[in-house]
């Protein structure tokens, strides 16, 4: 009964059209996978666990897996998240349920809004000078070529001062963009501190590197399924500091 089964199955939306990456979410063992652009998935359970489907703009589902033996299949309907809600402060207590909570906690982006009405240009990365690599300088002294510039900002260490700049300079953006797009209320319902939403952000980035690929990648729900796992031990090492930091 507890072993191991492969479920499968397929994503669809209330129009019943197939979803492409949709997170699922194994909530036993923490496995991921997505389905493909069908809306097909695999993935390993055992009886009773719980599958959770996520997907930016639609509210997630939660399906125990059944009991009826091998190549169980689920058909999962994902319903959009209506796109025209008003901003409205709410200071409604925290569910647990992200499905409920991620509309409650999430700002509206006036300009972000505005952009996509009128089809302005989104700009691509970030305009920097690039930091002066040790293979791109030695390489042409090989072939009597010498990079003076470069030589000179190895030398002189300004090249790794500009990659730990551009380092905390990703950090920082990263945090705002989560801290642009969540209420305040939601941390602090959850037991942290208003001055410490920031270094709360930063701790799930360290313990849970793949939060930041959902903020690359603009997944406002993945983001918050994954800060579900990071408050817990957070607000735990709060307590055990008594509120303050050992700095």
């Amino acid at each position: 009964m507890f072993s191991q089964i492969k479920v499968t199955g397929e994503v669809t939306d209330d129009n019943k059209i197939s979803l492409g990456v949709v997170t699922i979410v194994n909530m036993s063992t923490n496995e991921k996978v997505t389905t493909n652009s069908s809306g097909q998935f695999s993935i390993e359970a055992s009886f009773n666990d719980e599958l959770r489907f996520v997907k930016a703009g639609y509210e997630r589902v939660s399906r125990r897996v059944p009991g009826n033996g091998l190549n169980s299949m689920l058909f999962i309907t994902l319903v959009k998240i209506p796109e025209d809600i008003e901003e409205v402060k709410l200071h409604q207590k925290l569910s647990g349920d992200l499905s409920k909570d991620s509309k409650l906690v999430a700002k509206v982006n006036k300009g972000e809004i505005i952009q996509q009405a009128v089809g302005l240009p989104q700009p691509v990365g970030k305009m920097r000078e690039k930091p002066a690599e040790v293979k791109q300088v030695l390489l042409p002294i090989l072939v009597g070529h010498l990079d003076v510039q470069g030589a000179y900002d190895l030398i002189s260490g300004k090249a790794r001062r500009q990659k730990r700049k551009y380092k905390y300079d990703d950090l920082q953006s990263d945090i705002m963009w989560i801290k642009s797009r969540v209420e305040e209320f939601y941390f602090t319902e959850n037991g942290i501190p208003k001055e410490r939403i920031s270094e709360f952000l930063e701790f799930s980035f360290t313990t849970k590197p793949h939060v930041r690929t959902y903020v690359k990648a603009k997944n406002l729900s993945g983001v918050l399924l994954s800060l579900e796992d990071t408050i817990p031990p957070y607000v735990e090492r709060l307590k055990s500091k008594g509120g303050h930091s050992s700095e």
